[in-house]
């Protein structure tokens, strides 16, 4: 019998600007050494992944992705563990790729936009030597049922 806490995966949600306000100000204010610091919280409290999301009207996204996983990769304690790139915009999560050094997972890719763009951004995220996280969505929308899921992913 598998022991399910040994594959249990923390991720550290604080350098989310949707999930924690403190984080937000900090991006928001240009304050770059107080969200460095909430990552490294993170990790001595044994997050085992930290998850980067700038998707904030404020924010130029981009410009912010770039700046602080440039920060991350540069600081050996947080970059001890692999970044979760997350943007609904995709440009941005390539963004946060292009700096990163190959350690990455990436939240998420879907078939919302066709098979052809999921097949694009499937094979930038594979140049990149990342994971990802494959929703069950498509054109139509959210997968709901176990058989819809499997289908879909197929």
């Amino acid at each position: 019998e598998k022991n399910m806490r040994s594959t249990f995966l923390n991720v550290g949600e604080r350098c989310n600007v949707a999930g924690s306000s403190i984080y937000k100000k900090a991006i928001v204010d240009g304050n770059y050494d107080k969200a460095l610091q909430i990552a490294l919280k993170q990790v001595e409290q044994g997050a085992h992944v930290i998850d980067i999301n700038m998707d904030d009207g404020l924010i130029d996204a981009v410009s912010a992705m770039t700046k602080f996983v440039n920060l991350l990769v540069a600081e050996p304690e947080a970059s001890r563990v692999p970044f979760m790139i997350d943007s609904s915009k995709f440009h941005v999560v390539e963004a946060g790729l292009k700096c990163s050094q190959g350690k990455c997972i990436v939240n998420s890719i879907s078939l919302k936009e066709g098979e052809e763009e999921f097949i694009r951004r499937a094979k930038i995220v594979k140049r990149h030597g990342a994971a990802v996280v494959v929703m069950a969505f498509d054109e139509t929308g959210q997968a709901a049922t176990c058989d819809d899921k499997v289908s879909m992913c197929q």
